[in-house]
């Protein structure tokens, strides 16, 4: 039989990311995350993640600049960004969104300082 264990996170008590977004409850495979009334905001460079990304949008609406399309999410959209994908995000109305990730990006991991794509060589 494999791991049993149940977690719970309560996100009042989730470490926060330098980006804005909460650590919520994560496995060995999948981590999730929320992004929670992220401010209108210009997009920040394109970057680029060793994982997948999943999400789901609660509240307000953002553009996905993602490998040169435009997608504009809306509450009750979800979005996937591939691994490896050059991607941003524009804030277009006060934004709260969940994610998931796989495989996990986790607090103090590799989704805080992954380089923007145009400075990789």
């Amino acid at each position: 039989m494999g791991d049993t264990s149940v977690k719970k996170v309560e996100s009042r008590h989730s470490p926060k990311g330098e980006m804005g977004q909460k650590y919520l409850a994560s496995g060995v495979r999948v981590a999730m995350r929320l992004w929670e009334d992220e401010p209108p905001a210009e997009a920040k460079p394109a970057s680029t993640r060793d994982y997948e990304t999943v999400g789901f949008v609660l509240k307000g609406r953002a553009e996905l600049h993602l490998e040169g399309q435009t997608i504009l999410l809306n509450p009750g959209d979800s979005w996937l960004v591939p691994r490896g994908a050059s991607h941003t995000y524009k804030v277009l109305e006060t934004f709260s969104a969940v994610e998931a990730t796989s495989p996990v990006a986790t607090a103090h991991g590799r989704d805080e300082h992954e380089a923007p794509k145009s400075a990789k060589a």
